[in-house]
Order: structure tokens, then C-alpha cells, then sequence
């Protein structure tokens, strides 16, 4: 008998599973895929870390968030600068003075601004009515048809103007020549790939692979006084509201025998005809990796995103009011509960970057062991 089965082995479930264990509670940990690590999963090839479901560049801007997972790995000091392609033109993302000369050929602050606000002024838009009229009204038209309608449509399968205004409820505009994406103080990617992270989280507490919950529902919830589940919350409850919907992933990686590909860990294609979204080079989220004795051969992953459906990763949850209302029932379901806890985005139905998963995860522990 367990205190705890912890159903999924990510961030967030490893850290409860390792936090509890180091209370002195017994947990078992249990995965459908055939690793741990969830999303964050990385693999060696041919000496190159592999980011398999996706990038994954830890930022945050708390110290002691930092500090929790350097315990478990090195960080390198990659800072992440991705390129936006649209067509034969590059731009460095998010939108500021590299962004904004490429595009008008402004040289200063205040030009990059006039330019912007004039767009706006033409557009006329004074109740934004959808994602496109938002945008616009946000950035203009020439940063919006360029590096945003496309990149924005692929993403949610659906054209700007049906989606909700909300959706984007700012742009990242900078007038100065900073091309690093995140404003946090702390960012890097573990030198060894993430997965050594879950890995020492794990060290010592029992973990069964290709172990699917839903298969063998009542004998493994048997097993504990309580389940920490980090899957789909509508799945748990057999969709008895209806199904949330979620937007997933497909990738395709390819072994190059060059050594460096496109020059940066991510390039965003924003033209809507390119169906992926992104192309990322593995290689480069390795700090210095292109100095001597760099890798003869580089890995690269193309990144469609594709409808939700069963049996699929879900990814991103679509957090619209439709989908908001119909989680508050689950929600509403779950705190009538006193044998589960829902954690992580599937668990959640919502977005997290990876330190919001460390928060909450922590955050998790402290509330149910009261520490």
C-alpha cells in the first residue's frame, strides 16, 4: 500500500513524488509512455540533446525556483533569440529595433514608434471585434500579416477573424536593439538534457513505463490512499460534461549530415502556406556549441500543430470561455473530491511554462502535507 499513486511523470508529478517521498510518504509513480519525464524528455544522439516533444528554455524570475532546479542539474547560459521567417525575410523575434530597421528601415525609437502608431491610426479600429483586429490594433498591419495572422492561424487551426479577441490581450514590443525573448532573470537549458532532472526527482521511488491508468483504472487506484493525476481532468471523469478541447502537436526530426543547419535553436515560419510552425536545431541550445570540435552532424524537428483527437498528446489546452466554462464544472467536481488532486496542465486546464509547474507543484506538496 502507497500513500500516494502519482499518475504521470512530469515536472509536476516527479516533484510531488519527490517532495512526498522526502516527508517520509511512499509513492509510486506511474507513466503510459515508455521514459519519464513527460514533455520535458530529452534523448542523446549522436552526442546532441534532443528536445523530442517540443523546446523547452527554463526562465523564471524566482530565485528560489532557480535555485530548486539547479539542485538537480547545471544550467548553460543559452539565451533564447528566435528568428521569425516570413518568405525570404528574417526577423528577430520578439518585435523590437532589429525587428522594426528590417522591416521600415527606422533607425531610432521614436521613428519605430511613429511608424507603429500610424499603422493604428489607419486601421481605425477602436472595439477590436477579433484576434486580427486586435493585433493590428496592437502592433499595425505590416507586423501582423508578416509575423502574426500566419504563425497565429497554423497555431489554432482556424483563421484569425474567428478567433476571440482575448486571445491576445498584448504583443511583446521592444524599442530597444534586445533580442532575448524573455524579460525573467533567470534562464538556461540543463547541461545533460532534462531528463537527468527527473531521473535524481525519481531516485528511489517505484516507477512503472507503459503503465496506461485507464486500462487497469480500479486496480491501481487501489494501491494508494490517494492519486495525484496529471492527466486529462475530462478524461478522469469520462468526458461526463462533455470534452475539453485541447490542440496537439506532430513532429518530424531529422539526422543531417551537416554541421549547422539554420544557424539558431528556433525559426518561426509565419507564412500560413508553411504548414509547420517552427524548425528547431538541437544542437544550438547547447551554449558554445559551434566552437571547436563542434558535431560534423546536427538534429533538426519540425513542429506541426494538428487538432486534438483521441489518442493524440494533448498540448495545449484552449482556454476560450466555451472551454473555461465547461473546465469550472470539472473543477467544481474535483473539489467535492478528497482522494484526488489535480495537478499540471492537463489536470488544470491551463498553461504553464515550466516554473509555474515548479510553483505549483511545491505549492501542491505544502497544501496537502501542510509543510
Amino acid at each position: 500500500m502507497y500513500d500516494y499513486l502519482i499518475v504521470g511523470s512530469g515536472l509536476f508529478g516527479s516533484i510531488f513524488a519527490y517532495e512526498a517521498t522526502k516527508r517520509g510518504k511512499k509513492c509510486i509513480v506511474i507513466d503510459k509512455r515508455s521514459h519519464v519525464g513527460g514533455n520535458i524528455y530529452t534523448s542523446q544522439i549522436d552526442g546532441i540533446q534532443v528536445h523530442k516533444y517540443g523546446a523547452h528554455i527554463f526562465h523564471t524570475s524566482s530565485r528560489k525556483v532557480w535555485e530548486y532546479m539547479n539542485q538537480f542539474a547545471k544550467f548553460n547560459r543559452y539565451t533564447n533569440s528566435p528568428i521569425a521567417r516570413y518568405k525570404s525575410e528574417l526577423y528577430n523575434m520578439p518585435f523590437n529595433m532589429n525587428t522594426f530597421n528590417k522591416m521600415w528601415g527606422v533607425i531610432t525609437p521614436s521613428e519605430a514608434k511613429a511608424k507603429i502608431e500610424q499603422q493604428i491610426k489607419e486601421a481605425g479600429i477602436t472595439e477590436p471585434q477579433n484576434l486580427e483586429e486586435q493585433a493590428i490594433s496592437l502592433v499595425g498591419k505590416d507586423i501582423y500579416e508578416k509575423l502574426v495572422k500566419g504563425y497565429t492561424e497554423k497555431q489554432w487551426g482556424r483563421k484569425a477573424t474567428e478567433l476571440p479577441s482575448f486571445i491576445i490581450k498584448r504583443l511583446p514590443v521592444r524599442f530597444t536593439y534586445d533580442n532575448n525573448y524573455f524579460n525573467d532573470k533567470y534562464q538556461g537549458i540543463p547541461i545533460g538534457g532534462y531528463t537527468q532532472i527527473i531521473e535524481k526527482m525519481l531516485d528511489g521511488i517505484d516507477v512503472r513505463l507503459e503503465t496506461d491508468f485507464f486500462k487497469h483504472r480500479d486496480k491501481l487506484a487501489a494501491l494508494a490512499d490517494k492519486i495525484v493525476f496529471t492527466g486529462m481532468i475530462d478524461e478522469y471523469y469520462k468526458y461526463c460534461y462533455g470534452e475539453l478541447e485541447y490542440r496537439s502537436l506532430r513532429f518530424e526530426t531529422e539526422f543531417l549530415d551537416c554541421e549547422n543547419y539554420q544557424g539558431n535553436a528556433v525559426v518561426n515560419f509565419t507564412e500560413y502556406d508553411v504548414p509547420y510552425t517552427r524548425i528547431i536545431e538541437h544542437k544550438h541550445f547547447e551554449f558554445g556549441c559551434q566552437s571547436k570540435n563542434v558535431n560534423p552532424k546536427t538534429v533538426i524537428t519540425k513542429e506541426y500543430p494538428v487538432i486534438w483527437q483521441h489518442g493524440d498528446e494533448p498540448y495545449y489546452p484552449i482556454n476560450d470561455a466555451k472551454n473555461n466554462a465547461l473546465y469550472a464544472k470539472y473543477k467544481a467536481l474535483a473539489d467535492t473530491e478528497n482522494r484526488i488532486i489535480f495537478g499540471g496542465r492537463l489536470g488544470l486546464y491551463r498553461y504553464f511554462d515550466m516554473d509555474n509547474v515548479v510553483e505549483e507543484a511545491l505549492m501542491c506538496v505544502k497544501d496537502e502535507l501542510r509543510v
